[in-house]
């Protein structure tokens, strides 16, 4: 008898034993906690990647001509990557959107490599941990997404 009381805790809880409330608490702050790097990414794609290359700010002209793909490859990139920022905000896209930023990833590690001398590869590499994890969590959207697009055909 003895044994048995000794693992229950003050709170008359026993010890390894999580409760009901503690588990929703863990998995709102989670939630909070993945639309907040949501979020950062968003801005960070939206600011920091694509505003460079839809003004034509010097640096990302230069690189751009140095890869041959002149102004029109530079907005075409950073059209791309400010409708990525974008839908990354958009619940039912942002699964979609985190998949597609993690490809233009992949394309920019490859570029990195080749083209750059591997200078800012891990940039690239960085930014695709976070974008894999939006992706698998949000995964669930994709779902309605498909659904939405499947009425639309039909109508």
């Amino acid at each position: 008898m003895a044994e048995t009381t000794a693992a229950v805790t003050a709170d008359s809880t026993p010890a390894g034993v999580v409760i009901a409330e503690s588990a929703t608490a863990r998995g709102r702050r989670a939630r909070i906690a993945l639309r907040a790097l949501q979020i950062a990414l968003a801005l960070f794609y939206a600011l920091a990647s694509a505003l460079p290359k839809l003004v034509g700010h010097a640096s990302a002209a230069e690189s751009f001509e140095r890869l041959g793909w002149g102004s029109a490859g530079m907005y075409a990139i950073g059209a791309l990557e400010l409708a990525g920022a974008i839908a990354l905000v958009i619940p039912v896209l942002q699964s979609v959107a985190a998949m597609a930023l993690g490809a233009l990833m992949v394309g920019a590690f490859v570029v990195q490599i080749s083209v750059f001398d591997g200078q800012y590869a891990a940039t690239p590499v960085i930014l695709i941990v976070p974008l894999t994890l939006i992706a698998w969590a949000r995964r669930e959207y994709n779902a309605d997404l498909l659904r939405l697009l499947l009425r639309r055909r039909r109508v």
